[in-house]
């Protein structure tokens, strides 16, 4: 990987050997295996044995979750903000785990459309929920550094499954318990597991 990176710089009229690119070949493939470890992770092994049965059926809500990506047309990064819910069915996740599940499909070459849904299919898959929602507002370099060169437009994704395509009030809920969204009063504690 690296001798290519070097014969891209090249093609771009680089002088690879100079100080400030001398090692940019070798931080260009770590920097490129971070972003797209989400390749080689096992989404079993992450949620591992954290679905716990617990008598709650109401909503959970994970919301404001960062995450960046790559757009798989440019290699230029996505980034923003994605908020899940689910109803759960006789059994809850770890709530550590959905952020580590929107890490994990958001470090592959993606588009925003394909990430909200594999996100939202994970977890209708793993915990079985009576339904799952997923929203995503992400800001595009693609669009904003080239192209139509537009730096404040913001993308919206959503997938609805199961109560939240079914049930037009559960779907209103999610949508107006995120859009009211902003910061906590008060002190707060946090507790997630390993």
């Amino acid at each position: 990987m690296q001798e290519t990176i070097r014969r891209l710089l090249t093609e771009l009229g680089e002088d690879v050997d100079r100080d400030g690119l001398k090692n940019t070949p070798r931080r260009v493939e770590q920097s490129l295996r971070f972003l797209t470890s989400g390749y080689s992770a096992d989404i079993d092994l992450l949620i591992n044995d954290a679905l716990f049965a617990v008598d709650y059926s109401e909503m959970v809500i994970v919301r404001d979750i960062d995450f960046y990506s790559l757009c798989e047309h440019h290699l230029l990064p996505f980034a923003g903000k994605c908020h899940v819910a689910y109803i759960p069915d006789g059994k809850v996740v770890g709530l550590s785990k959905i952020p580590r599940i929107v890490d994990v499909f958001a470090r592959r070459l993606q588009v925003q459309e394909r990430l909200t849904s594999e996100i939202a299919e994970t977890i209708r898959s793993r915990i079985h929920p009576v339904g799952v929602a997923v929203v995503m507002e992400a800001t595009h370099l693609c669009m904003a550094m080239r192209g139509v060169a537009k730096q404040n437009s913001v993308t919206t994704t959503s997938s609805m499954l199961g109560v939240f395509r079914d049930d037009a009030r559960t779907r209103h809920e999610f949508l107006e318990l995120i859009r009211h969204r902003g910061p906590l009063s008060g002190p707060t504690v946090g507790c997630s597991e390993a």
